[in-house]
Protein backbone atom coordinates (compact mmCIF):
# COMPACT_ATOMS: atom_id res chain seq x y z
CA UNK A 1 0.00 0.00 0.00
CA UNK A 2 1.71 3.37 -0.83
CA UNK A 3 1.18 5.83 2.04
CA UNK A 4 0.87 9.51 1.07
CA UNK A 5 0.65 12.42 2.83
CA UNK A 6 -2.55 14.87 2.46
CA UNK A 7 -3.98 18.15 4.18
CA UNK A 8 -6.76 18.18 7.02
CA UNK A 9 -9.82 15.31 7.73
CA UNK A 10 -10.58 12.54 5.41
CA UNK A 11 -13.08 13.43 3.05
CA UNK A 12 -15.53 11.13 4.46
CA UNK A 13 -15.69 9.75 8.06
CA UNK A 14 -17.31 7.00 7.36
CA UNK A 15 -16.24 3.86 9.31
CA UNK A 16 -13.72 6.05 11.46
CA UNK A 17 -14.24 6.28 15.57
CA UNK A 18 -15.82 9.14 16.88
CA UNK A 19 -12.88 9.37 18.87
CA UNK A 20 -10.21 9.92 15.87
CA UNK A 21 -13.43 12.59 13.83
CA UNK A 22 -13.28 14.33 17.34
CA UNK A 23 -10.11 15.26 16.92
CA UNK A 24 -10.39 16.04 13.75
CA UNK A 25 -13.26 18.44 14.74
CA UNK A 26 -11.24 19.85 17.66
CA UNK A 27 -8.00 20.82 15.34
CA UNK A 28 -10.53 22.46 12.55
CA UNK A 29 -12.09 24.69 15.21
CA UNK A 30 -9.06 25.98 16.68
CA UNK A 31 -8.12 26.68 13.04
CA UNK A 32 -4.59 24.12 13.79
CA UNK A 33 -3.33 22.98 9.95
CA UNK A 34 -2.27 19.34 10.19
CA UNK A 35 -1.61 16.77 7.54
CA UNK A 36 -2.63 13.22 7.58
CA UNK A 37 -1.89 10.13 6.54
CA UNK A 38 -3.67 6.33 6.80
CA UNK A 39 -2.19 3.16 7.29
CA UNK A 40 -2.77 0.02 8.67
CA UNK A 41 -2.15 -0.78 12.18
CA UNK A 42 2.35 -0.34 12.83
CA UNK A 43 3.13 -3.41 14.66
CA UNK A 44 6.72 -3.60 13.15
CA UNK A 45 9.57 -0.96 12.80
CA UNK A 46 9.32 -1.69 9.08
CA UNK A 47 5.95 -0.24 9.06
CA UNK A 48 6.79 2.70 11.44
CA UNK A 49 9.94 3.45 9.38
CA UNK A 50 7.97 3.56 6.48
CA UNK A 51 5.35 5.95 8.15
CA UNK A 52 8.02 7.73 9.36
CA UNK A 53 9.74 9.05 6.34
CA UNK A 54 5.77 10.15 5.44
CA UNK A 55 5.48 11.97 7.96
CA UNK A 56 9.12 13.46 7.74
CA UNK A 57 10.50 15.93 8.51
CA UNK A 58 8.39 15.81 11.69
CA UNK A 59 9.91 14.38 14.61
CA UNK A 60 8.16 11.29 15.81
CA UNK A 61 7.29 10.76 19.56
CA UNK A 62 6.88 7.94 21.75
CA UNK A 63 3.94 8.33 23.88
CA UNK A 64 4.17 6.55 27.26
CA UNK A 65 1.35 6.58 29.24
CA UNK A 66 2.80 5.93 32.64
CA UNK A 67 1.76 6.06 36.38
CA UNK A 68 3.53 6.60 40.22
CA UNK A 69 3.95 3.55 42.50
CA UNK A 70 0.24 4.17 44.07
CA UNK A 71 -1.62 4.11 40.46
CA UNK A 72 -3.22 7.99 42.43
CA UNK A 73 -0.65 10.68 39.85
CA UNK A 74 -1.21 9.57 35.88
CA UNK A 75 1.18 11.06 32.94
CA UNK A 76 2.10 11.40 29.25
CA UNK A 77 5.26 10.99 28.38
CA UNK A 78 6.22 12.68 24.83
CA UNK A 79 10.11 11.34 23.90
CA UNK A 80 11.64 11.45 21.21
CA UNK A 81 11.19 8.13 19.32
CA UNK A 82 15.19 8.00 18.94
CA UNK A 83 15.52 8.27 23.06
CA UNK A 84 15.38 5.47 25.60
CA UNK A 85 12.69 6.12 28.73
CA UNK A 86 14.75 5.88 31.65
CA UNK A 87 12.64 6.04 35.04
CA UNK A 88 15.21 7.52 37.30
CA UNK A 89 15.94 10.40 34.96
CA UNK A 90 11.89 11.54 34.68
CA UNK A 91 11.01 10.80 38.35
CA UNK A 92 13.75 13.52 39.62
CA UNK A 93 12.83 16.00 37.57
CA UNK A 94 8.66 15.85 38.05
CA UNK A 95 9.07 14.93 42.18
CA UNK A 96 7.12 11.98 41.58
CA UNK A 97 7.59 8.34 43.40
CA UNK A 98 8.41 5.43 40.86
CA UNK A 99 7.10 5.46 37.23
CA UNK A 100 5.84 2.34 35.87
CA UNK A 101 3.53 1.53 32.64
CA UNK A 102 -0.49 2.70 33.49
CA UNK A 103 -2.98 -0.15 33.54
CA UNK A 104 -4.98 0.17 30.58
CA UNK A 105 -7.91 0.20 32.10
CA UNK A 106 -6.89 3.52 33.39
CA UNK A 107 -5.77 4.81 29.52
CA UNK A 108 -9.18 3.71 28.48
CA UNK A 109 -11.01 5.83 31.59
CA UNK A 110 -8.91 9.05 31.25
CA UNK A 111 -7.92 9.27 27.67
CA UNK A 112 -10.62 7.21 25.72
CA UNK A 113 -8.03 5.11 23.85
CA UNK A 114 -6.36 2.01 24.02
CA UNK A 115 -2.73 0.43 23.68
CA UNK A 116 -0.92 1.42 20.56
CA UNK A 117 -2.94 4.37 19.89
CA UNK A 118 -1.74 6.59 22.68
CA UNK A 119 -1.06 9.94 21.77
CA UNK A 120 -1.21 13.69 22.94
CA UNK A 121 -4.62 14.52 21.46
CA UNK A 122 -5.95 11.88 23.62
CA UNK A 123 -5.93 14.97 26.64
CA UNK A 124 -9.23 16.47 24.97
CA UNK A 125 -10.83 13.69 26.51
CA UNK A 126 -9.58 13.98 30.06
CA UNK A 127 -11.79 16.87 31.22
CA UNK A 128 -11.15 16.09 35.13
CA UNK A 129 -6.96 16.82 34.25
CA UNK A 130 -6.18 13.83 35.76
CA UNK A 131 -2.75 13.05 33.25
CA UNK A 132 -0.14 15.64 33.61
CA UNK A 133 1.56 15.83 30.16
CA UNK A 134 5.77 15.56 30.31
CA UNK A 135 7.58 16.50 27.16
CA UNK A 136 11.46 16.49 26.65
CA UNK A 137 13.18 19.35 25.56
CA UNK A 138 13.95 17.86 22.53
CA UNK A 139 10.49 17.66 21.21
CA UNK A 140 9.73 21.03 22.15
CA UNK A 141 12.25 22.13 19.73
CA UNK A 142 11.68 20.85 16.79
CA UNK A 143 8.94 22.74 14.41
CA UNK A 144 6.30 19.36 13.90
CA UNK A 145 6.03 16.24 15.25
CA UNK A 146 3.86 13.25 14.51
CA UNK A 147 1.52 11.55 16.65
CA UNK A 148 -1.89 9.27 16.35
CA UNK A 149 -5.07 11.15 16.29
CA UNK A 150 -6.36 8.70 18.96
CA UNK A 151 -6.45 5.24 16.61
CA UNK A 152 -3.41 3.98 15.47
CA UNK A 153 -4.50 3.63 11.61
CA UNK A 154 -4.00 7.32 11.01
CA UNK A 155 -0.84 9.76 11.84
CA UNK A 156 -0.71 13.06 11.70
CA UNK A 157 1.98 15.84 11.65
CA UNK A 158 1.11 19.56 13.70
CA UNK A 159 3.57 21.89 14.31
CA UNK A 160 4.84 22.14 18.09
CA UNK A 161 3.59 25.67 18.43
CA UNK A 162 0.36 24.98 17.78
CA UNK A 163 0.43 21.91 19.94
CA UNK A 164 1.94 24.63 22.54
CA UNK A 165 -0.21 27.69 21.72
CA UNK A 166 -3.56 26.25 20.61
CA UNK A 167 -4.32 22.86 21.76
CA UNK A 168 -3.47 22.78 25.00
CA UNK A 169 -4.93 25.53 26.49
CA UNK A 170 -7.80 24.44 24.38
CA UNK A 171 -8.30 21.02 26.67
CA UNK A 172 -7.02 22.90 29.88
CA UNK A 173 -3.56 21.25 30.13
CA UNK A 174 -0.18 22.14 30.67
CA UNK A 175 3.01 20.68 30.35
CA UNK A 176 6.09 20.13 32.28
CA UNK A 177 9.37 20.02 30.51
CA UNK A 178 11.98 16.97 31.32
CA UNK A 179 15.39 16.91 29.84
CA UNK A 180 16.52 13.42 29.03
CA UNK A 181 19.79 11.75 27.53
CA UNK A 182 20.17 10.53 24.37
CA UNK A 183 19.76 6.76 25.42
CA UNK A 184 22.56 6.11 23.17
CA UNK A 185 24.90 5.57 26.10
Amino acid sequence: MELSLVKGRPESVEGRLATEVAVYDLLDSLGITYERVDHEPAFTMEACLAIDRVLAPAVICKNLFLCNAQRTKFYLLMIREDKKFKTKEITKQIGSSRLSFAPEEAMEQYLKITPGSVSVMGLMNDAGNDVQLVIDEDVLKEELFGCHPCINTSSIRISVADLVEKFLPAVHHDYLTVVLGNGLE
